[in-house]
């Protein structure tokens, strides 16, 4: 019999559901942001002469976007890693793994600079492909979930 004041347990069922939350809203923002990303970096040739006049200018920054995209690869990899030891499919990490090359090669060896429309191709490119990547892995976890909570309900 559970009482309010016992101490819940690490493999609780309270324990699992946060940690479900935690995963899935760490897929949502991954995929906002590798998207919000694609998207910054598609359409970067076009505005970057607008960007300082609405005070954003930042956004054009080259050292921005390296902490954006090095921030983004923490987050996705974490993510991605903690989806994998729920659903055992590998399909999200072999399609990040390649966006995230092509983020970092885009930002670090064609910057802006260099070859402005090869960095946004990159940068779109690998940014979607993340973006894909967290959307998949969050339906994995999300069936994941239903399936076991089914085979659960049918085993009690």
């Amino acid at each position: 019999m559970n009482s309010p004041s016992a101490p819940e347990l690490p493999g609780s069922v309270s324990s699992a559901v946060a940690h479900d939350a935690l995963a899935h809203i760490a897929d949502r923002v991954g995929a906002t942001a590798s998207f919000l990303c694609a998207v910054h970096c598609a359409a970067l040739p076009f505005v970057l002469t607008v960007l300082p006049a609405l005070g954003l200018g930042f956004l054009a920054d080259h050292r921005f976007e390296r902490v954006f995209i090095a921030c983004a690869s923490c987050l996705a990899l974490v993510a991605l890693i903690r989806g994998y030891r729920r659903h055992h499919i590998a399909s999200p990490l072999r399609i990040a793994v390649p966006g995230l090359i092509l983020l970092w090669v885009g930002a670090w060896i064609f910057d802006a600079e260099s070859s402005l429309a090869l960095h946004a191709t990159l940068v779109t490119i690998g940014g979607c492909s993340v973006a894909y990547a967290h959307m998949r892995n969050l339906r994995l976890t999300h069936s994941y979930g239903a399936c076991c909570a089914s085979k659960a309900g049918t085993a009690a």
